[in-house]
């Protein structure tokens, strides 16, 4: 398998041909491990956005000293023949892609694979998105989760403004893409003010009923049974007034985004305050079960002036982590705790 030097450690030519095992004993000796010592083989096929972003060099020399080695799938070759792998972390698109992955995970069921690519595809549509959280309905002494009034138009822009008015939504209303694949499309959205303005949206579509939550978002990263959340600046709340006087569509390219962070604002502490800890646990844990996912994020929002009800308004697999802080020790930490439990099973 040809590696970039990069992904190595020690004097191997970029253009030499080395195998995972050369990579193994390589590693060993340049972090200082006895040969005989495992090292843990992530294998990955991630977008080059997604390695630029996510394996930077501060996550890989933390994984190193760990003894973990993160080595390219290559696409051009079949997937069986590489490796041996402890774990595979993917994030690409695509029915073959698909089938690749299900086929290896058939032949190799000690591989773990993050994360299953049926799974994954439940979140790659908007309108199967979010029903685990509507059918979780979680209610407690911590607060109340749910998600918007949200209604599917797939084509026929002309007809939406009669079919809001028959579903009895209220304006404003967000219009997010059916397709949720990670481009940039799709996480473009828009702010529909009147029924008019709603001709002019393009299906197929999403629209959610706007719900007024200070202008802030909660970014809500899981990795495993781990959980982090950051503050992030959202769409600003809107008045009666406003609605009354405004017209038209908002366009908005991204909402949330690492320049948008919230954490270092002077906010309200009514807005700033985070959602409870143990509320974010269970839901989390009844995610991980009815998604059967292990890395997403939850775009949560707290409805203004009613402190402990909260909304899902997005749900995206294998997010931003190098937006998380302290993602490297994070991140590294479960990729051992999935080989260490996989041992455990064994013995």
């Amino acid at each position: 398998m040809k590696l970039h030097d990069e992904t190595l450690l020690g004097d191997f030519d970029r253009d030499d041909e080395v195998s995972v095992e050369d990579e193994v004993v390589a590693s060993s000796i340049a972090v200082g491990y006895p040969l005989q010592r495992n090292l843990v083989v992530v294998g990955y096929a991630l977008t080059s956005k997604k390695i630029k972003s996510f394996l930077q060099p501060k996550l890989q020399g933390l994984a190193r000293n760990k003894g973990i080695l993160f080595v390219a799938i290559d696409l051009n070759r079949p997937l069986s023949a590489q490796g041996p792998f402890d774990i595979v972390l993917h994030k690409l698109i695509g029915c073959e892609w698909r089938q690749i992955l299900e086929d290896y995970r058939r032949i190799h069921p000690e591989v773990t694979v993050l994360d299953p690519p049926d799974a994954i595809q439940h979140l790659h549509n908007r309108q199967s998105m979010l029903q685990c959280v509507a059918e979780i309905s979680l209610s407690d002494s911590c607060g109340k989760v749910d998600i918007p009034r949200q209604l599917v138009i797939k084509k026929d822009a002309s007809s939406i403004p009669d079919t809001v008015t028959k579903a009895g939504l209220a304006l404003p209303l967000v219009a997010k893409p059916l397709v949720a694949d990670g481009s940039a499309k799709s996480h473009e959205l828009s702010l529909a003010f009147d029924q008019r303005s709603l001709r002019k949206l393009e299906p197929p579509l999403v629209l959610q009923e706007f719900v007024n939550h200070g202008g802030v978002m909660f970014k809500v990263y899981v990795v495993g049974e781990a959980i982090k959340v950051v503050r992030r600046f959202s769409l600003p709340d809107v008045c009666k007034r406003e609605l009354t006087n405004n017209a038209g569509v908002l366009h908005f390219p991204r909402v949330s985004c690492a320049s948008a962070s919230a954490d270092d604002a002077d906010l309200d502490p009514h807005i700033a305050e985070l959602p409870p800890r143990p509320l974010l646990e269970k839901l989390a844990k009844e995610l991980r079960c009815q998604l059967g996912l292990r890395l997403f994020n939850l775009d949560i929002i707290r409805e203004h002036g009613k402190g402990d009800q909260y909304y899902v308004i997005d749900i995206n697999y294998f997010p931003g982590y190098g937006k998380m802080p302290e993602y490297e020790h994070i991140f590294t930490d479960f990729l051992l705790s999935l080989v260490h439990c996989r041992y455990k099973k064994k013995s």
